[in-house]
């Protein structure tokens, strides 16, 4: 059974950074692409970036692009998403899932920026 526990998130400032962190298990790890997304309140879920099996490819929303990182340990079966330069439209719940795949959601983890 597949499982992610996403954790990481919190309340900064705009212009601040954090870090995500999500641990998955029930699937071969390795063999998969990874993505981030969130859902702001009163929005849709969104992709926010996904990386390779290998973590050599990655990919990100417009909205993202050059404040946000991703990257996998494959040992440790983690996906992180570093975000730096927060804004106030970057609250959301984060949640990651294999990419393409309906896997049932994590409980995700809120990140709000607000000063």
């Amino acid at each position: 059974q597949v499982h992610v526990v996403e954790s990481g998130g919190g309340l900064v400032q705009p212009g601040g950074s954090l870090r995500l962190s999500c641990v998955a298990s029930g699937f071969t790890f390795r063999n998969h692409f990874m993505a981030w997304y969130r859902q702001a309140p009163g929005k849709e879920r969104e992709l926010v970036a996904h990386i390779s099996i290998g973590g050599s490819s990655t990919s990100y929303a417009d909205s993202v692009q050059g404040r946000f990182t991703i990257s996998r340990d494959n040992a440790k079966n983690t996906i992180f998403l570093q975000m730096n330069s927060l804004k106030f439209e970057d609250t959301a719940v984060y949640y990651c899932r294999r990419l393409r795949f309906s896997d049932t959601w994590g409980q995700g983890t809120q990140v709000t920026v607000s000063s």
